[in-house]
């Protein structure tokens, strides 16, 4: 238990570190971004005059045409056949003005060889093509056919502040004739690294510091079909990628084909080197984050009306989310979080050489809220909490999930489990290892646990661990003043952990309590800092569309 405890302790420990510590919690203090200092774009320039301030590519020449307070771009300026190939700087237009792009935007070219990425002097990020855009800026896309892609090599840096968010969403959430929580608007956006995946081969190990490629690692990208084909992977997971700081994704999706759907954001193989903060996705077709390998860090994430998994991981991610909110639609949504430690995965076959080399997904996730759809179809899945599969290794700690806002015609609550844990490799892990820890907890769910097999027994194991179900049958409304016996969240809009004195599980006080320098349960403290005021949507009176369901 005491490499458990290290491991967690290490994680909490960077993430006081990385934020600032109020109340002894971890709450992210907002920052101030200076962009008037250009450390990443070479060539800062990229606009017009004042008569048309829309950005320019130098090498041809070819400008955005400015019209009604937008920037439209055609794929003459840039596209998935016509990469940027030089640096790009997209300001803040005035009056919210928009850089309207009506085929997909991708930065820097992809390389599917050794031999090409030598050629143009490509081995990390930083050595390609920088786009960098200015706080209060809006991206958008004409359709789900245009999508965004950061290649190997290449860096986005997107420096948002908290009044002056970045966004990056659809002509039509432009020309406002989108819904609240349409979909598959525009396609979404992938960040290619050369942060290590296990579709990959090694020798060494991560833990031992001597991670070395067995031969070359390019990997498909999500999206990938003819000109829209792209790379990722390498054994980098410092590799940075740049900057998302204040950064909101609306209205995306796209099934490029059948098991190949873009998401929010794709991560893939993006190395701890990139700076993820203040991010949200909304009203997303499928995944809001997924991970692909690499070992990004994620402090302060917002899901907000994703359809599918609000938190997807696979491929060997070995990264952290610290501080994460999770509101599914009331009619749609799957998992809070779907957690895979093996792409390609296969039942029956032998691991064990792999997850010696350190090479499944081990993440760090400290501090989440998950507010569930208790829906029962919805486009992908039901909505539920935690399925954690395929050689995972987690370490989750300090977290609610809850699914019981209401039930169903039957009065029931709906069948919407909590956590779901399978593999035999998770399971052993659990079971006597070190590497799988599930720790100061609370789950609400009618459906507490599932797995695959019937001989471990997931409930036990989780109660033991330093976990608490909460006893629920059909409709039990968590939010303080309305039942007294179950009390967990406050505040307005009741996204907010209510204080330790006052949270009630089954009439009496919690048996967990917030620990590893945290102050509370949850990814909010009601009286404590708010990081999601003045840069997110959909959550806050004043700019959304419409209230939360459970308001």
């Amino acid at each position: 238990m005491k490499r458990v405890q290290n491991r967690l302790l290490l994680a909490a420990t960077i993430a006081v570190l990385l934020a600032g510590c109020e109340g002894g919690g971890v709450s992210i203090e907002p920052e101030t971004v200076d962009n008037s200092v250009d450390n990443s774009v070479t060539n800062a320039g990229g606009g017009g005059s004042d008569e048309n301030p829309c950005a320019i590519i130098e090498n041809s020449n070819v400008q955005g045409e400015y019209s009604s307070g937008n920037c439209y771009y055609t794929t003459d300026f840039v596209s998935a056949a016509n990469p940027l190939t030089e640096d790009l700087y997209l300001t803040a237009l005035d009056n919210d003005g928009a850089h309207i792009f009506s085929g997909s935007l991708f930065v820097g070219e992809s390389y599917s060889s050794d031999s090409d990425l030598a050629a143009a002097g490509i081995t990390e990020g930083g050595d390609g093509v920088k786009l960098e855009i200015q706080a209060g800026a809006t991206i958008a896309f004409k359709d789900n056919s245009a999508f965004m892609v950061v290649n190997r090599g290449s860096q986005v840096f997107a420096r948002g502040t908290e009044t002056s968010p970045i966004t990056f969403t659809s002509e039509t959430d432009v020309l406002g004739t989108v819904g609240p929580e349409d979909v598959s608007q525009w396609g979404g956006m992938v960040i290619n690294g050369f942060g290590v995946t296990n579709k990959c081969q090694y020798t060494g190990s991560i833990d031992g510091a001597d991670l070395a490629l067995a031969g070359e690692c390019h990997v498909a990208a999500e999206g990938s079909t003819d000109d829209n084909t792209s790379y990722y992977g390498g054994d980098n997971n410092a590799d940075s990628s740049g900057e998302l700081l204040y950064v909101v994704v609306k209205h995306t999706g796209a099934e490029v084909a059948s098991g190949d759907e873009l998401n929010g954001i794709a991560f893939d193989a993006v190395g701890s080197g990139t700076t993820i903060r203040n991010l949200q996705t909304y009203s997303t077709y499928d995944d809001g984050i997924e991970f692909f390998g690499g070992a990004v860090d994620v402090e302060n994430y917002v899901a907000l009306y994703v359809r599918d998994d609000s938190i997807d991981i696979d491929e060997g991610y070995r990264g952290s989310i610290t501080n994460a909110l999770v509101i599914q639609s009331e009619t749609d949504g799957n998992h809070c979080i779907e957690a895979d430690g093996i792409g390609s995965y296969s039942d029956g076959a032998d691991y064990a050489s792999l997850i010696s080399q350190g090479l499944n997904s081990r993440p760090v996730i400290d501090g989440l809220t998950c507010i569930i759809s208790a829906q029962e179809e919805g486009t992908h899945d039901p909505g539920a909490g935690w399925r954690l599969r395929e050689g995972i290794y987690p370490m989750i700690t300090n977290s609610i999930i809850v699914a019981s806002f209401f039930a169903d015609e039957t009065g029931v609550a709906a069948d919407n489990y909590c956590l779901r844990m399978e593999s035999s490799q998770t399971r052993s892990e659990a079971s006597s290892g070190t590497e799988v820890a599930l720790t100061s907890n609370i789950f609400a769910c009618e459906d507490r646990t599932k797995t695959d097999d019937g001989s471990f027994d997931v409930e036990t194991w989780v109660v033991d661990s330093g976990n608490q179900f909460a006893s629920i049958s059909g409709e039990v409304n968590p939010i303080s003043n309305a039942d007294t016996d179950f009390v967990l969240l406050g505040g307005s809009p009741a996204i907010f952990t209510v204080d330790a004195a006052a949270q009630m599980v089954d009439g009496a006080a919690p048996t967990v309590s917030a620990e590893l320098g945290r102050a509370y349960l949850g990814a909010l403290e009601q009286g404590g800092t708010d990081w999601t005021q003045g840069w997110t949507y959909g959550l806050h009176q004043g700019d959304r569309a419409q209230p939360l369901w459970f308001e």
